[in-house]
């Protein structure tokens, strides 16, 4: 019996470990875009970066995103409504394969900036004509949506129905899946700016694609990594050499040198939580094979890449 026993518990754990990787695999995060709002290439940009991409433009190139996949439930929700958005819904079906229907279930809107919601457009009379698709937004960004043309042909034609988010509160997609906004400083010129909180039955995760320095956030953001399993965090710029022909203090995003700087200290299993998104146009961070890609890797830290997915 002993023997038996002996032969039989490293294939009983086997077993066990299927079946948990399983379930897990039941909710997922997918990365439908990992750019700056602007995209890549970049309208007239001229420098190395995007010479060639005119040209031979490159499908992977899109801007930043998640999807939320509920395979429990048959739903699925993306994060932020991109000028991409058309191919994005396209890769949420595809990867989720439990319908056909295009229109997610849910769309949760980080601010108004063009990367994040102007594919909203994609849902009105003069493309899908789509009916009554949820966007989960906040208070500022509800009525800038509500009261400014053309999204308020979106809302009075039904083609959106705007739920109003508020800072802090979970939203209850089901018995296992929530997502909260929270604060973040950033420019808030049309709305407030938020990141989410995503708890799946599993895992959770943290999503900033965009904030000013991580030093104006009345959060910490060491702490936060702490609480969740994945943090997608913003990697607009890699350091300020990028940005030659703008002034830098009008687009005060924390470079990534800085973040690293400040996540050192951070124990091996929390700095590989951090996974950089959100890369303007002429971060070398775009480009797996650059020194600034091995450079971040060799600290410990992910990077963002079209079509990773985790479980959540």
């Amino acid at each position: 019996m002993k023997i038996l026993y002996r032969y039989m518990f490293p294939i009983m754990c086997l077993l066990l470990n299927h079946a948990y990787s399983q379930k897990s695999a039941e909710v997922l995060l997918v990365v439908l875009g990992t750019v700056q709002d602007a995209g890549s290439p970049h309208a007239a940009c001229k420098k190395t970066c995007c010479v060639d991409l005119f040209d031979h433009p490159d499908s992977e190139r899109k801007v930043v995103s998640l999807g939320l996949i509920d395979k429990i439930n048959e739903r699925k929700y993306l994060f932020e409504a991109t000028p991409d958005m058309t191919s994005q819904m396209k890769n949420l079906t595809q990867i989720g394969g439990f319908n056909k229907r295009e229109t997610p279930d849910g769309i949760f809107l980080s601010h108004a900036h063009i990367g994040h919601y102007t594919g909203l457009m994609y849902l009105g009379k003069e493309a899908m004509n789509a009916g009554g698709v949820i966007v989960h937004a906040m208070p500022k960004m509800k009525e800038y949506l509500e009261n400014n043309g053309p999204w308020s042909q979106l809302v009075n034609n039904q083609n959106i129905k705007i739920d109003a988010a508020k800072n802090g509160r979970a939203i209850e997609l089901s018995n296992q899946i929530s997502v909260e906004p929270i604060v973040v400083p950033h420019r808030d010129e049309y709305s407030e700016t938020v990141g989410f909180r995503i708890a799946g039955p599993n895992k959770s995760a943290l999503f900033i694609p965009d904030i000013d320095k991580w030093e104006k956030w009345n959060l910490n953001i060491i702490d936060e990594i702490k609480k969740v399993d994945y943090a997608f965090l913003d990697a607009t710029f890699f350091d300020a050499k990028e940005i030659n022909n703008r002034d830098i203090s009008e687009i005060p995003h924390p470079f990534v040198i800085e973040s690293m700087k400040k996540f050192q200290s951070l124990e091996e299993k929390d700095r590989y939580k951090v996974i950089f998104i959100h890369m303007n146009h002429t971060n070398p961070l775009l480009d797996p094979a650059s020194e600034a890609s091995k450079e971040v890797l060799k600290k410990g830290f992910r990077i963002a890449r079209f079509n990773d997915v985790f479980s959540l």
